[in-house]
């Protein structure tokens, strides 16, 4: 199982990480002004993760999929990466880069299913 870990950033803010049952941080936040903030986020990834749709920005003339939804797309390194977008369109959660795309797909895969009940941990 997984689990959500919040913590302070250097600046004071809070950011959380989804973690997978074997340690590896899976996505990640941005950092909020308060710790209730980021609850609300890991909330939403909690609502919105299992049901999302994946749109694969890699493919020229993709299709565009209503939100909540996981984008998939190259940075400016090549690497693949993706952004989960909650109902209203903001982005709740990213991933780290991956060098393949099935890499991608599986780090996608492991938000859906390790958000679901996935404790809350401060550190």
């Amino acid at each position: 199982m997984g689990k959500f870990v919040m913590k302070t950033t250097k600046n004071g803010k809070i950011k959380f990480d989804l973690k997978a049952s074997n340690g590896q941080i899976v996505a990640t936040s941005q950092s909020y002004k308060a710790a209730k903030y980021a609850r609300t986020g890991i909330n939403s990834v909690i609502k919105n993760a299992p049901g999302a749709a994946v749109e694969d920005q890699t493919v020229e003339g993709y299709t565009r999929e209503k939100h909540p939804k996981f984008e998939i797309y190259k940075d400016n390194a090549g690497e693949f990466r993706f952004r989960l977008k909650a109902a209203n369109g903001q982005i709740i959660a990213v991933s780290e880069g991956y060098t393949t795309m099935k890499a991608c797909v599986n780090g996608v895969n492991s938000v859906k299913k390790n958000a679901v009940d996935a404790p809350i941990v401060e550190e």
